[in-house]
């Protein structure tokens, strides 16, 4: 029976007609497995008047694009997406579905994963295949982020993970690919539908947006408390940077939880970060390793942290944090200019 499925199919989320990034990097993650396992990879992209985004997914890697373009699929709600994707994963059977860790990715995946009676991985932060058994190999922190686990989907198909943004990188567009566009046919109507999107209301609220910030200066408990935190606000400031920290330091009060880098905070990309007091636990570092320039501070030169970064200071961090901010005010007083392109 499982050899009947064959394919490697990413949900593509979109929302006012653009598609998320996570799934445009879901589907640079999706096209390595496709290629090991040597199959198409496939998208499934549903809304209304959406169509044309179906070159995008192309050019972002997918050789299939499954469309379903219609008025009812307008606004996200689980009832009709869940129908629409399981009448395609039952009529076309892929052997590996993933999704983006997004509300709606979430949402749809698990209740995807229930109706077709198969396996799930939430929040996975590295994918494989093993090619000889056709074995998605989806690992995540496990234990408080103490270990990776990597879960396999032996008896039921499709395999499925939610992945969150951020972690995959998204393959160079290529707006010369060719791919095939399938459209397909959907019986639902708005009155069979027993929820009705009325109004979508956004949040307006000023946040720190951490997943969009080029430089992080993030702390942890190696601060020591509250006072001393303060430290990482000053050079923050200094430098034009965003703050975060570490979960120890959310649960201590010293940050809110939108500040927080880790596999239950935000995973980021930024150009420079800045890791100040924090020791490198898997948790917090599947949030930040794919940084682009790491510099860790920390007394202890055994620290984890030091294995992922770029390059590391050996020492106590409210003694350098100063002098940095002492040089970088320096520097600005000089006529200097930060720039980090």
């Amino acid at each position: 029976m499982m050899d009947e499925y064959r394919g490697v199919w990413v949900f593509i989320e979109q929302n006012d007609g653009k598609i998320e990034g996570v799934s445009l990097e879901l589907l640079g993650a999706g096209r390595k497995l496709a290629d090991k396992l040597e199959v198409p990879l496939s998208g499934v992209l549903l809304g209304y008047e959406i169509k044309s985004l179906s070159r995008e997914v192309i050019a972002y890697g997918a050789d299939q694009v499954y469309v379903i373009d219609h008025e009812v699929m307008k606004d996200y709600r689980t009832e009709s997406y869940m129908k629409a994707v399981i009448n395609l994963a039952e009529k076309y059977k892929p052997e590996i579905f993933l999704y983006g860790a997004t509300s709606n990715g979430k949402d749809l995946a698990s209740a995807v994963a229930t109706d077709l009676s198969t396996g799930l991985t939430a929040d996975t932060t590295m994918l494989d295949v093993e090619v000889e058994k056709r074995l998605l190999e989806a690992s995540r922190p496990a234990f408080g982020g103490n270990i990776m686990a990597t879960i396999l989907c032996k008896k039921h198909r499709p395999q499925m993970a939610t992945v969150r943004p951020k972690v995959m990188k998204a393959m160079e567009p290529d707006p010369d690919r060719h791919g095939e566009v399938i459209e397909e046919p959907i019986t639902l109507k708005e009155d069979d539908m027993r929820t009705k999107v009325i109004k979508i209301v956004k949040d307006v609220t000023k946040k720190v947006n951490l997943a969009e910030a080029h430089v992080v200066v993030a702390g942890g408990k190696g601060m020591g408390d509250f006072q001393n935190f303060q430290l990482i606000h000053e050079l923050a400031d200094t430098i034009g940077a965003t703050v975060g920290g570490t979960r120890d330091v959310v649960e201590a009060g010293w940050l809110p939880h939108e500040q927080q880098v880790g596999q239950t905070g935000e995973t980021i990309t930024p150009k420079i970060y800045f890791a100040i007091g924090i020791s490198g636990a898997i948790q917090h570092v599947v949030g930040m390793k794919n940084s682009e320039f790491i510099i860790a501070i920390n007394k202890d030169p055994q620290a984890p942290i030091f294995d992922v970064a770029t390059c590391g200071i050996v020492g106590d961090a409210l003694e350098i944090v100063p002098k940095l901010i002492k040089e970088f005010k320096e520097a600005r007083e000089r006529g200097g200019e930060m720039s980090y392109v």
